[in-house]
């Protein structure tokens, strides 16, 4: 009967006729065959492979409708890589969870700090912005520090962190660094997952906020450049911190311990120069003196490179202010100061004529400086006729001498 049945359902009825024509024997093989494990199998076999060659060549919006989910389909498959670079990852990232940071002990810092934060706001950049403040200074009234307080606050969205100055004035400590540790407490930030600690002596020149989004490690830093590269020096300028109760406890032990010369920049360098993520000082760390120097090839990471500000100006992020002995850009420089030390203009070896752009540009980052104080501050230059905590140059690690 099992073996009657299979026949009887491949045999075509339109072909009765045909069967009934032909020899007996000849007809009993056609059977044979049509029945046999062999045809059945490969009937099979190509069906299956004509139905995924169709269902291949369907449109994706047909599967979609005729597939159902018991929950919501995934957006992208669990294993899929996120490119941080595309801008749905920029989409689907919660930003509150990172912070531009900013310290502040004196009115002119504080001014610095509300001008890195109006830059941050006019680039609309997308991380919290946070200013660690003396808890000394008031909110409320007409002082100069209540007013870029609440200037920041309404204006820029900056949340107000009031902090205890870290401070160490001892016997033979240079009090012009004696305030620095403050700015290490952005590892006690712990409400953020990451914050973005700026020196406020710069200018902020494109956004920076794909840095936060970098693979996790304790802290990020560019290489202070100028220094030797053998030594393999940490820039504090610019420090992606990713704030723990655990760093933050090495933090205090390192400070609490920290010898006459040891300040913000030694004691990072101490406790992660073998471990820190390195950032590329080419587009986070370059110095206003790179323009007055003549050989540039320590900041171009090659002695072959052309040194071309344009270019330079192009990919940089961040710019430091760094020119001893020409002040910091708060403080009205002596003119003569000005003459003696800005960059020198060249002589185009094809036309001969005279190239300023490197002097322009050096010179337009003060008159820059000078006009974003007044416009976010309401404050002018402040006179000096000595050298004072705000005109201090870079600290070695981190004096900055061109090379000549």
């Amino acid at each position: 009967m099992g073996k009657r049945y299979v026949q009887d359902f491949y045999v075509d009825p339109h072909s009765a006729l045909l069967f009934h024509k032909m020899d007996l024997g000849l007809k009993h093989r056609a059977v044979r065959v049509l029945g046999s494990r062999v045809f059945r199998v490969t009937g099979i076999v190509i069906f299956l492979i004509a139905f995924f060659v169709t269902l291949m060549h369907l449109p994706m919006n047909t599967l979609g409708n005729e597939y159902h989910f018991s929950s919501p389909a995934p957006s992208r498959p669990v294993n899929e890589q996120i490119n941080p670079a595309s801008p749905s990852y920029y989409l689907i990232t919660d930003w509150s969870r990172f912070a531009y940071v900013q310290y502040v002990t004196n009115t002119a810092y504080l001014c610095n700090s509300v001008m890195i934060f109006e830059t941050l706001h006019r680039m609309n950049s997308k991380a919290d912005r946070l200013l660690m403040y003396p808890a000394g200074f008031p909110i409320e009234g007409d002082s100069a520090e209540s007013i870029l307080l609440r200037k920041a606050h309404h204006e820029y969205g900056v949340k107000l962190v009031p902090i205890e100055v870290q401070s160490k004035f001892e016997l033979g400590r240079d009090y012009t660094w004696a305030e620095s540790y403050t700015k290490l407490l952005a590892f006690n930030q712990t409400q953020y997952d990451r914050v973005l600690s700026l020196d406020s002596d710069a200018t902020i020149l494109q956004p920076m906020d794909e840095l936060f989004l970098l693979p996790p490690c304790p802290i990020a830093m560019p290489r202070a450049y100028w220094m030797n590269p053998d030594d393999r020096v940490l820039s504090s300028q610019m420090m992606l911190i990713q704030p723990s109760t655990f760093e933050f406890n090495r933090i205090k032990e390192a400070i609490e311990n920290a010898s006459l010369n040891e300040y913000d920049m030694e004691i990072v360098n101490n406790l992660y120069k073998d471990s820190a993520l390195v950032l590329p000082h080419r587009s986070y760390d370059l110095l206003t003196g790179e323009f007055r120097a003549k050989n540039h090839s320590s900041y171009l990471g090659n002695p072959v490179e052309t040194w071309d500000p344009d270019v330079v100006m192009r990919e940089a992020k961040f710019l430091h202010f760094s020119d001893w002995p020409v002040p910091k850009p708060w403080i009205q420089a002596q003119e003569d100061t000005v003459t003696n030390n800005q960059p020198e203009c060249n002589l185009d070896s094809e036309t001969d004529d005279k190239n300023c752009r490197t002097r322009d540009l050096w010179l337009g980052f003060y008159t820059d400086f000078a006009q974003r104080r007044k416009d976010v501050c309401r404050m002018s230059l402040k006179k000096s006729h000595k050298r004072s905590s705000d005109e201090r140059p870079e600290r070695s690690p981190g004096i900055y001498e061109p090379t000549f």
